[in-house]
Formats: structure tokens, sequence, C-alpha cells
């Protein structure tokens, strides 16, 4: 790139936040061309952005080592710096950070774009006024402009990562601890942009883009944020102070700091900068020189010689190696390119070197920029297949680097993984980017390109997912703006803000909504808070006049209003003025709270007096004094049910007028109970069931919410839970009876049943036909009216009746005469075989008895304590009644414990038997084993009365012996 002599060159130097690119970028435009070298592939894709709004996409030409975006005739040219094409004339050259001329590994490219480079017009030299006396010294006719820092930086010392303020950069100098503390501020703080020199520019744009629209307030970033980076940062805080330079660990210089601190505070706003995670605080004479932007000057910058001889490897590598002759000038180290090219010139692509041009061709392989950070012998091997196929067969391989970029092209993986293949897949697009070095470069730099933008894509929503939790940034971005808008809750409760779940609203609780792996940080939840605060406003003004059917009082004595949780039931001063917990958050506070309760208490009261009306007016009732008022009393105390034992004596003393008093308040005298017939429905029970819960262990006990569902359910008895409290039951309007509990009512109606039958006496002359279940000497049988009205019969129903005091006396039931048909004659028999042509008559079966039937007993119930026998008279103790007629004058009856003689099975070998009184005798027993058999007693055969079923049963059993 030529130059006249004449042009002016002007360096514009100073700190950060001077606006030098911008002036850059504004003195480029005023020139019919231009071009504009940058630090960065990220930076320069910016400029790129900016200059095409100005002056058109078809204007602008951005080359990159990456990326070439070239169109037919562009007038401006933005380029990394290393990138620029220098065989181009244009009117204005700018290159921006020349301090990057100190860089062991890019610094001595800065060097020779400053010594050679030069526009036809204009040349600007942007950086740091450190490098004032070295610009002097290389470019003596140059112009020095300083520039001022717009804005004030200003030290706060040392912070906890938790209270850093918003806005804010921590910087760190490896992968490693970027990820630590990027993780760390999602816990605490909801998120953090992560941007690092090792990301792909495409990954960086995205984690800056994130930062800036403000999805999250924290940038944990490397020292490639102090390198043209444009971000809106109010504070750097350095959570470490060293790096690893690609060949030590080393202290970073106060200019190196000053680079990075003044990216705190843009334009006109002040920046801090500060430590932080346990680094040392600066001391002053570093502070004030931070502060005021004085630093030590660059002395010397890197250099290597660029006019190249490339006659033969070993003049190339002689020119390498060439000494400056200025002091200014230091020598760079052996940079990448040229381990690659000594590694080369060792292997077999030394012997394929031919001519200037094989050795120009293989420098200009051994630039390969060697992304993946490998060993150079690694890196030397692909750039030696490289050289290798250019020289032999005049282009790459293609199913070599298809088999390079299709390794590369999985966006699957942690982010470690995607960062490995963003490095390798960026070597394949500088390659696909050369000038013929591949078949077809254009499919190749697309196809690397996709490849790399979805992995970077990846990588970025890798990094997001780690590190920024979406909901708080969002929820961050609306307490910043106000004019956002507002959230959404649908029918489940659930909030969402911008399409974000931010967590559930619950009447007057929310809860806020949980991410894998986070913690709810108390700035997360004050933020949250704040969103739904005038949600919650609102929902109070809306409850506060709310009619009384949205409100519910449910079986877990909580008050629900439009089906949401509100408020829950305590244990009062008194039974029916329990205590009123409001269940909100602190959002619900003030005014807001005072008129959410007092609606509550009046709903609450108005309920209670609503539903238990009756039992309610039974506190003092009007003309009733004396006995009659304090059993009306009394049952107000018990929710209008008592059992009528604990009153007896009370209920006896009354007259008639008191009876009828107490009868106009709707009570009703069982035979088991006091009680309000009407309070007995599933409303008043339930809430009497609650309100007596709270006063005697809790709503939370067993049953309280179980039982109104079978209330409910109409069932008339069911069987008891032994863990649930007896006295729930009589709260709920039923009484344990045996193994269930019976609806009081019901149990009144059986009473009712009972009472006529116990009242006559069937054995007796009665008109008419005797009613169902009637019984001699005043007992009754079991009805099907009666089990139909329990619900319930067998076992169950005899252990309600034995509860209430009725005993039950068996006996056994005279069974019917059996007909008997007579064998038919032996001939008869045989003749009908030898018809048949069967065996002979002797051979045929003879057909064995019929087993004895099973008894049938008649149940007869009496009131408990009553004696009887079929006369009424010398009645015998329950349970014994007289042996049924029928069975023989010489069965006798038996006693209460024993057994029935030749009905149940035979006694068992060596079982002792029941002695027997004298003057009784023994009904006709089976055959025993003969050693059981007294030896002194002669058997006795017993007459059967020829019509007993016994009779006939011996007859058979002669018969077929």
């Amino acid at each position: 790139m030529s130059f006249r002599p004449n042009a002016p060159v002007k360096a514009i130097l100073g700190p950060t936040n001077t606006g030098k690119t911008y002036f850059a970028i504004e003195r480029m435009l005023a020139h019919p061309t231009g071009m504009i070298g940058l630090p960065l592939r990220l930076l320069a894709r910016e400029v790129y952005q900016r200059v095409v709004e100005r002056v058109g996409v078809q204007a602008v030409a951005l080359v990159t080592g990456e990326e070439r975006i070239v169109p037919e005739k562009p007038r401006y040219w933005v380029a990394t710096v290393e990138a620029m094409p220098t065989d181009i004339h244009v009117d204005c050259v700018c290159i921006d950070e020349i301090q990057t001329a100190i860089d062991f590994d890019r610094g001595h490219v800065f060097t020779d774009r400053i010594l050679h480079t030069r526009g036809l017009q204009e040349t600007l030299l942007l950086g740091s006024l450190t490098m004032a006396g070295v610009i002097y010294k290389l470019v003596p006719h140059v112009e020095i402009i300083e520039r001022s820092r717009f804005s004030q930086l200003t030290y706060s010392g040392s912070k906890k990562m938790s209270r850093l303020p918003a806005r804010s950069a921590i910087v760190a100098f490896s992968a490693r601890q970027v990820y630590a503390i990027a993780e760390l501020m999602r816990r605490e703080r909801g998120g953090a942009a992560v941007v690092m020199g090792a990301l792909s520019p495409r990954t960086r744009n995205a984690q800056v883009e994130l930062y800036q629209n403000g999805d999250v307030d924290f940038l944990v970033a490397t020292d490639a944020i102090g390198m043209g980076l444009n971000l809106d940062i109010g504070h750097v805080a350095f959570a470490d102070d060293s790096k690893f330079d690609g060949r030590q660990s080393r202290p970073l210089t106060p200019s190196e700091l000053g680079q990075i601190a003044g990216r705190a505070g843009r334009h006109k706003r002040d920046g801090t900068f500060g430590v932080t995670g346990g680094t040392e605080g600066f001391d002053e004479e570093l502070v004030i020189a931070l502060e005021t932007h004085d630093f030590e000057p660059i002395k010397v910058v890197q250099w290597r010689n660029s006019a190249l001889d490339f006659s033969s490897l070993e003049r190339l590598h002689a020119s390498l190696e060439k000494a400056p002759s200025d002091r200014t000038l230091t020598r760079v180290p052996v940079a990448t390119d040229q381990l690659a090219l000594e590694f080369l010139a060792r292997n077999e692509a030394a012997s394929l070197v031919k001519g200037q041009n094989s050795v120009k061709l293989l420098w200009e392989c051994c630039q390969i920029p060697d992304y993946q950070g490998i060993s150079p012998a690694a890196h030397g091997e692909i750039v030696t297949r490289i050289y290798s196929d250019l020289r032999r067969k005049g282009s790459v391989n293609a199913d070599w680097i298809a088999e390079q970029v299709r390794f590369c092209d999985n966006a699957e993986g942690d982010i470690d993984t995607l960062s490995n293949r963003i490095k390798q897949i960026r070597t394949w697009t500088f390659v696909a980017n050369r000038k013929n070095w591949l078949e077809d470069p254009i499919h190749w730099r697309e196809k690397t390109r996709d490849i790399e933008d979805r992995l970077s894509d990846a990588l970025h929503e890798r990094l997001t997912q780690r590190f920024v939790d979406r909901r708080t940034s969002v929820l961050l971005r609306h307490l910043k703006d106000k004019r956002m808008v507002s959230p959404e809750i649908n029918e489940r409760g659930e909030v969402r803000l911008e399409g974000h779940l931010i967590g559930t609203l619950e009447g007057f609780r929310f809860t806020l909504a949980r991410t894998e792996g986070d913690t709810d940080a108390k700035g997360v939840r004050t933020a949250a808070e704040s969103v739904v605060a005038p949600e919650i406003h609102h929902r109070a003004d809306r409850l506060a006049g709310a009619p009384n059917e949205e409100f519910v009082l449910t079986t877990d004595g909580r008050l629900r209003w439009r089906g949401e949780v509100v408020a829950e039931l305590a244990e009062g001063d008194s039974l029916y003025r329990p205590r009123i917990i409001t269940l909100a958050d602190e959002s619900l506070t003030g005014p807001d709270l005072d008129r959410v309760q007092d609606r509550l208490s009046l709903w609450l009261r108005h309920h209670i007096n609503t539903v238990l009306e009756q039992v309610m007016s039974l506190e003092a009732p009007a003309d009733v004094e004396g006995t009659a008022r304090g059993i009306a009393y009394r049952l107000f105390e018990n929710l209008g049910v008592m059992p009528r034992a604990a009153m007896a004596d009370d209920v006896k003393g009354l007259d008639q007028d008191e009876r009828g008093k107490l009868r106009k308040l709707g009570i009703k005298f069982g035979a088991y109970h006091i009680y309000l017939p009407l309070s007995l429905k599933p409303a008043p029970r339930e809430l009497a069931l609650i309100l007596f819960a709270l006063k005697n262990g809790g709503v939370r006990q067993a049953g309280v919410t179980d039982i109104p569902h079978i209330v409910l359910s109409g069932r008339t008895s069911f069987l008891v839970d032994p863990e649930v409290d007896t006295r729930l039951y009589e709260v709920a309007g039923f009484k344990v009876a045996g193994k269930r509990a019976v609806r009081i009512d019901i149990l009144e109606r059986l009473a009712d049943i009972i009472r006529p039958l116990i009242a006559l006496d069937a054995s007796r002359p009665y008109q008419g036909e005797l009613p169902v279940g009637a019984a001699e000497a005043n007992g009754f049988r079991v009805t099907v009216e009666m089990t139909s009205l329990l619900g319930c019969s067998g076992e169950d129903f005899a252990s309600i009746l034995s509860s209430l005091g009725y005993r039950l006396r068996k006996t056994v039931k005279v069974a019917a005469p059996v007909e008997v048909v007579a064998d038919a004659p032996a001939a008869d028999a045989a003749d009908a075989v030898a018809t048949e042509g069967a065996a002979p008559a002797a051979e045929a079966e003879v057909a064995a008895p019929a087993a004895p039937a099973e008894p049938e007993f008649d149940e007869v119930w009496f009131p408990g304590g009553r004696r009887h026998n079929e006369n009424n008279q010398n009645r015998r103790p329950e349970g014994r009644g007289r042996r049924p007629e029928g069975e023989g004058a010489q069965q006798q009856e038996r006693r209460p414990n024993e057994r029935p003689r030749n009905k149940g099975p035979r006694r068992p070998e060596g079982e002792e038997r029941n002695t027997r009184p004298a003057g009784k005798t023994r009904p006709e027993k089976t055959e025993r084993p003969e050693n059981r058999r007294p030896p002194q007693r002669e058997e006795r055969k017993v007459a059967f009365d020829p019509n007993s079923p016994f009779a006939k049963l011996a007859a058979l059993r002669g018969k077929s012996e």
C-alpha cells in the first residue's frame, strides 16, 4: 500500500471512553474510500454493521481470517488488522488499538501496519496515550491528538460478588474461573453473560446482546472486554489481577488494568472499579494511576521483518530471523507460523518446495491460525497435509476436508465440547476463505460458516441455560422498565411474564417458580413479588367488595374465595367465634390487609349464624326458663346434639308445658338423643364438626375431612374408623353403635319400629294379623325394614342391637317332615338291570344316605335385663328359651354352655366330657368308640317319635346297613 509523503498521519491517543473509534469511522466516511483495521473479529463485525447502516451493504466489505464479504465495488473496507488487504489503495486508513503492538503473539503485525500502511489522503492511528513516545520515534512526522475521557473513573474498593451493583463486569483470566463466577452469579443474582476470547464471535455477540438488552445485569469476562467492546458497564470488578499469557503467569501491568477498568462508565456517565472474590485491594499508587490514566509509556514494540525472501526455505527462515535496526523495536519471539514453518522444513513437505511460488505458498499455509491450541506438532501435521495437497493436486482433497468438517457438524454436547468443535471448524473456515485452495470454495465457505453459526448458537444456548435464569432476567428488566407488559395470570394461578413462568399466585400468596439447581435469592424473590404486587392490591379490592356467594369454608378449615385459599381458621375465644388467619405474603399489608380481614370476619360470622341458625337460637331462648333453659343451653354448647342419658334427670323433671316450649324451638326428645332434626343436614354438621375440631385436637386430625363426605353421600350407617375420635361421629350426627356409626335420626326411626313390637306378646291372643317381626315373650325378630333402614345386616346389624342393650335368644327351628319313598323290591331291580344288559344287581352301587342338614335357628331379640319364657312366666336368663315342640319328650332343655347332642361332629378322642347333673336323662347320641363308653353302663336305645325327622334318618341308615 503506497502513500504520498505529505499525506498526514495522525495519532488519536487517550484512555477508554474518549470516542476514538467513533471519530475514526466518521473521518473514514468523510473520504470517498477508506479502510479500518480492528483488533477483534467481533469488533470488526460491529463496525461493519454500523458502516453498512450509513452507506449501504454494497459499499462495504468485511474481511477477517474466517469471514469474507466483498461486494462487487466496495468503497470501504472493514477488517481485522491481520487480514487488512495491503494491496488496495484507499483515501483514509485507520488502525485501532495500536498499543497491541506490545503483544508477543500479534504485536509484530500491528507494528508493521503502523510502519507501512498508509492512506492516500489521511492515516489515523488510534490507541492508548502510552504509545505517544513510540509513535514519535517510528513516525516522526505524526500529529498526536490527545483526547480526554468523557466520564470519571473512581475506585470503590472491595465488594462481595453478591453485593456488586447492577451493570457490573467481573473480570477473570481463565475459563474455569469465569464459569465458576458465572454459576455463582446465577444462584445469587439471577445470571450473567459470559465473554471470552475463546468464544466464537457469533457467540460473544449473542452473550453481549444478552447483557446489553438487560436480560442480565452482570457480565463475567476475560480481558477480551478491554479491547474495543463498547458495553454499558457501570462497574468493573477484578476477581484476579494476574493471568497466564501463554508462556507464564504474571501480574497485569497498570496499563492493562487501566484498559479493562476503563470500560466502566460510558459517554457522560461515570464509572467505578474495584476488586472482588478475595482479590487483594489495589494500593494507593495504582489507584491514582488508574483514576488519572497516567501509566508508564511504552518504550519498545514487537517487530518482525515483513520484507521476506521467498527464494528458498533457508532464505525465508533467515529473513524471519532478521533483527530490527531501531532500538524502539524488539524482535518478536518465535510465533506459531514460524514454528509451523520449522516443522514443515523437517518433514516430507520440504521436498515439495521448488521455486519462489512454492515457498510463498508454504508460508501462506504456515499462517493458518492454531485456533485449537493444540501442540505445534499436531498443528504442523494439519498444515503439512494442506500444503502437500496444494502442491500435488492443486487443491485440498475434498474428501479429506469433508471428513474434518463432518466431525465438527454436531451441535450436541456441553459447553466445553461445543467450544472445541467451534475451534476446529474455525480452522476449516479459515482454509475455505483462502484463494484457490479448494475446488469449490463457495460451497465450503457456506458449509463451514453454517456449521460455525449453528455451533455458536448452541454454545450460546448452553451458556444461557447454565449461567442465566431467564425468568430472573425478565423480572429485572420489568423492574427497570415500568412500560413492560403486565404479568399474565391463568386459571391455574400461573404468573407468566413475556412467556416465562415466574411463579404461582394462590389467593394472596405468591410462590416463586423453582428452576433446576437454583436457590431463590432474596433479590430475585423481591423482584418477583414487586411484579405481582399490583395484582395482589387489585385482588384485595375485589375481595373487600365480594358477595357472600364467592366465599366457601372447606372441611379442612380453610376459607376460599373464588376457589383460592385466602385464610384458615384457628381456635378462638369461644366455640362459635374462631380466629381467622389471613394467608398472605408481605405484599398484602396496611389498609389492604385490614380490609381483607374485616371482610372475611364479617362473612364468617354471617356463615355461622346462618348455617347454625337453629342451634344459635338456643343460647338465650325467649320465654324459656329453669330446667328447660338449661337443657336448651346445653344443646347450644354441644352444637345441637346430646345423648339423652346425659340429661335424663333433667328431662324427667320437665312438665308438658316446658316440653312444648322446647319442641317449638325444634328440639326432639328421642329414645337415645335429644337433638335438633334440622341441624342434622350436611351443611350444619360439617360446620359443627369444624368448630368442634378447632377446640378439640384441630382440623388436621383424622376424620374431620372424611366424615363430611360420608354425610353428603346419604349413608345411614357405616363402619367406624378406630383411629377417629368417637366424639367426632357424635358431632357429625352419628352414634357409634357396635362396629358401625348410625345416623341419629335413623336410630330413632329404628326405635320407633321396635317399640310396638316389644309391647306385645305373640304367644297370646291378638286381634288381626300380627305385625312383621313380632315374637313371643315381648321380643322381636329382625325385619327387612330394619336392615334396609340402617343399610346393613347380619353381624353388623346384630352389633348395633347389642350396643343398644338388646339381647339375643337363639333356638333351633323345627324342620318340616320329609317324605321317604320306599325302595323298589330287589327282584324288580335285578330285572331292570338284566333288561339293560348291565352287571348283576348284587354288584350295583347303593346310593349313600344324604348328610343331615345344618340346623336353622330362630333369633329373637329382647330388651336388655328382661327374663322370659313362652308364657312370660318364670323367665329364664337371656339366650335360654324353651326347646321347640316336636323334638320328643326325652330331649331336655340345654344349658347355656352345653353343646347340642347328636348335631355336631363327634368329640375328638381324648376330649374331656361335660359331667351331667343327677336326674337328667341322656339324649340319643351317635356311636362313640368303644374305649370311650362307660363300661359300667349298658347302652340304652331311645325310642323316637315316628314322625320325627330323626326317626326317618335312622330308618334310612338301617336300610343302607
